[in-house]
Formats: C-alpha cells, sequence, structure tokens
C-alpha cells in the first residue's frame, strides 16, 4: 500500500492552518494527525500516512482551518487528568480553568462540592477524580450541554471514579439543591462571563453555546444571582471560586466583597499571570 511521509503532509497542514489564522498551527496538525493514526503525538515520528488516512486528515485541517473547534474534530478534550467527551452544545473547557479546578481539589477531601453551571462536567468530575472522598454535584442549565456531562460521568465512574450527582436546573434558582443549604464546604463555578459585544474568535463566537459566554453588559449578570445562590449553599466557613474574565480582575472581587455573606475576597492568576478567579469565603454566623 503506498504511504506518504509524515513531514511534508504535516507542513502543509500548519501551513493551510497559519493563513487561517489559526492561534496554535503546528499543535494543532499534529493532535490531528496523531487523532487520525491513532497513536500519541510524541509518538509521530515513527508514523506515516496512508491514501485514506492522508485523505482523512485533509478533510479535518480543512474543517480545522474553517476555525471548526479542535476539540470537536476528535471529540475530546484534556483536563488536568482527564479526557473528556465534547461537542456541539457544550462549552469547551479551557487550559485556564484548571487551575479554578485545582484550587477546588485542594479544598474538596472530605467535603461537600457543588459546581454550579458545570457545562461538560469538567471541574465536578476533576474533583471526584482527585478527591475520591468528595462528594461532589454538578448543576446545569442547558439540556445539550448536561447530555455531554453525563456522558462524561458515566465515563469516569466506569473507570473507577466516585459518582457525582447531575442536577438539570437553573444554577441561580433557590430551588436547585435547596436540601443542601447551609451544608456544602465548597463551591465552584465557572459561569457565562463575557460581556456582551466582546470580540472572540470564531471557534467561540460559531461553535461555543451562546448561553456558556454572554453575561450581560459588564459580563456580570449571571454571576450577581449567582453569588445570591452560592451564599444560600455554603456553610459558615465553607469557601467560593469564580472564574472571570482577565478584564474582570477588579470588577468581580468588588462585587464579592460588597455582598454581605462573604469575607477573606482574593483575586488569583492564571499561568500568564492575568486575572482569572476570585475566591472567598462564607462569613461564620455571629454569637
Amino acid at each position: 500500500m503506498d504511504t506518504l511521509a509524515l513531514g511534508p503532509v504535516l507542513a502543509g497542514a500548519v501551513r493551510r492552518l497559519t493563513d487561517a489564522g489559526v492561534a496554535s498551527p503546528r499543535f494543532d496538525a499534529e493532535e490531528l494527525a496523531a487523532f487520525v493514526l491513532g497513536v500519541p503525538r510524541g509518538r509521530l515520528l515513527l508514523a506515516s500516512f496512508d491514501r485514506a488516512a492522508a485523505a482523512r486528515y485533509d478533510e479535518l485541517v480543512a474543517e480545522r482551518a474553517r476555525r471548526v473547534p479542535l476539540q470537536h474534530l476528535t471529540g475530546l478534550a484534556g483536563f488536568r487528568h482527564l479526557e473528556l467527551a465534547v461537542g456541539p452544545g457544550v462549552f469547551v473547557p479551557r487550559p485556564e480553568t484548571e487551575l479554578l479546578a485545582g484550587w477546588a481539589v485542594d479544598h474538596a477531601p472530605g467535603s461537600v462540592v457543588v459546581d454550579l453551571c458545570t457545562g461538560s462536567g469538567a471541574i465536578a468530575l476533576a474533583v471526584a477524580n482527585e478527591c475520591p472522598d468528595a462528594t461532589v454535584y454538578g448543576v446545569e442549565r442547558e439540556e445539550l450541554a448536561l447530555a455531554w456531562a453525563r456522558r462524561n460521568a458515566q465515563t469516569r465512574h466506569a473507570a473507577g471514579d466516585r459518582p457525582i450527582t447531575l442536577v438539570h436546573g437553573d444554577a441561580t434558582s433557590p430551588d436547585v439543591l435547596a436540601e443542601l443549604d447551609g451544608t456544602v464546604d465548597v463551591v465552584v463555578t465557572n459561569p457565562p462571563y463575557v460581556p456582551d459585544g466582546s470580540t472572540v474568535s470564531p471557534e467561540v463566537a460559531e461553535h461555543d453555546p451562546a448561553a456558556a459566554l454572554w453575561g450581560g453588559p459588564d459580563g456580570l449578570d449571571v454571576v450577581r444571582r449567582l453569588l445570591v445562590r452560592a451564599a444560600a449553599l455554603l456553610r459558615p466557613g465553607g469557601v467560593l471560586g469564580i472564574e472571570h474574565a482577565d478584564v474582570q480582575g477588579e470588577s468581580l472581587p468588588a462585587l464579592v466583597r460588597r455582598h454581605p455573606a462573604f469575607t477573606d475576597v482574593a483575586d488569583n492568576s492564571d499561568l500568564a499571570d492575568r486575572p482569572r478567579f476570585t475566591t472567598a469565603r462564607r462569613r461564620k454566623l455571629a454569637g
């Protein structure tokens, strides 16, 4: 069977993705090649394409050049120690959110953890994977996103992780998980926070669900309602973590400080030293 050397095919793909404005053309070209060939990316140098694989690769590169997200093409998104199934209808988890998940993991051992706006289940499942003695809940309003979360939860349970409880509902509603009010140790959320009218990449604008992105004129409309719900869920001394946009490194902590239920408010940067998530503690009851 005819084979094609990897190098020239890969170089052509990198050029196409570069010309299309893809942010990480070499990484994406290599990831797609590894996906088509069924090998780890680190072993690509040992691989080659047959004609059928080369044709399939060309199709996927063309889709990526049209700015279809890489994760939609492979069907997977890496998140901490997990590989999560993703696709149309669910927000693709970002590497920046792994830091918020790590914060939640640090506070989760032996705790009750609630992930509001769970999307694909990324944070909730990471906590369950790394803290097997934690009791974890995830809340998601959008049915398509919840279907992806359920799929991922089933996969992780089959792999041996402690199961999580997924709830279909509005994370800001007082009725959602009302039975847990005043008992939760950790509330964590990656909510819709992009300010309306912001410029985002085609991958985000055309493929991430709008309900997971837009947060009103200042991006904080959903957060305002989530603070009320988090205050009700958390026990005195419990902790809250909220991801935000890098332009909200002052506005979101200020919003949390104004809420009477929270103290010890701090903002945290990502690996690029950009403001990324705010943490706080539920005030203890007086007396």
